[in-house]
């Protein structure tokens, strides 16, 4: 009877509930890391892709409004060179532009309605801050001078010049750029024949430029107004006979 009563309670008793060991559980946390970490690089060029996007549909916005501006205007406006974000002509263009213009920044006020900053940018708010995604912006100085607005024998004169990163010319020699626009990108700083135009700030005797599609070295996205198109557009809106 003993027996069978010893036999009845080892039945009756509960098992023991099976757990994770310390390895297990680290292999568990090891593969859940991967997926995560396989799930943030795609999101994270993602993201990435997208700021490029919006940058090149602000360029366009941008070039459209210095087109616009000149057909209201008949000039280009001059970059601005204001660096206390405090003072009233932060952002506002300089009354004149120097000779042969120099590279400054898209006077987003005076275009009005325009971003500040491209989309990797970052405000200023002191005259110490850095200019962190602020619109690289250059105007031929022919085309920026209020006392002689453009005419159709306006013609360029500062020599600006757009390469590949090959040192090709992708602008022609006849029909140079009148003004050049573009984004840092996220590195926030002017990569290839850009850093060389910008080794000095409002530097004005490099007047070559470079753009090519954004990669490991070079994430500039460049926009430029030629010459023909933008008499173009002064003589379909009127303001050219």
């Amino acid at each position: 009877m003993r027996l069978v009563n010893e036999t009845h309670a080892r039945r009756a008793s509960p098992r023991p509930t099976a757990g994770f060991t310390l390895v297990e559980l680290a292999v568990v946390l090891l593969i859940l890391g991967l997926l995560i970490g396989g799930l943030l690089v795609p999101l994270s060029a993602q993201i990435e892709q997208q700021r490029v996007t919006q940058a090149q549909k602000q360029l366009s916005e941008i070039r459209e409004a210095l087109i616009g501006y000149a057909i209201l205007y008949g000039y280009l406006p001059c970059p601005t060179t204001t660096t206390d974000p405090n003072d009233a002509n932060f952002g506002v263009a300089d009354t004149n532009c120097s000779s042969p213009s120099a590279e400054g920044f898209l006077p987003w006020k005076t275009l009005g309605g325009l971003p500040e900053i491209d989309p990797w940018g970052i405000r200023r708010t002191a005259p110490s801050s850095p200019w962190i995604g602020y619109w690289r912006y250059r105007v031929d100085q022919n085309f920026a001078n209020p006392s002689a607005p453009i005419t159709l024998s306006t013609t360029a004169a500062d020599g600006l010049e757009i390469h590949d990163a090959k040192g090709n010319r992708i602008t022609t020699t006849g029909e140079p750029p009148v003004a050049i626009i573009y984004s840092t990108g996220k590195d926030a700083a002017p990569n290839g024949a850009n850093g060389g135009a910008f080794d000095n700030i409002y530097q004005a005797d490099v007047p070559n430029y470079e753009t090519e599609p954004p990669g490991s070295y070079f994430d500039d996205i460049a926009i430029w107004i030629s010459r023909p198109a933008l008499m173009s557009r002064m003589i379909q809106a009127g303001r050219l006979p």
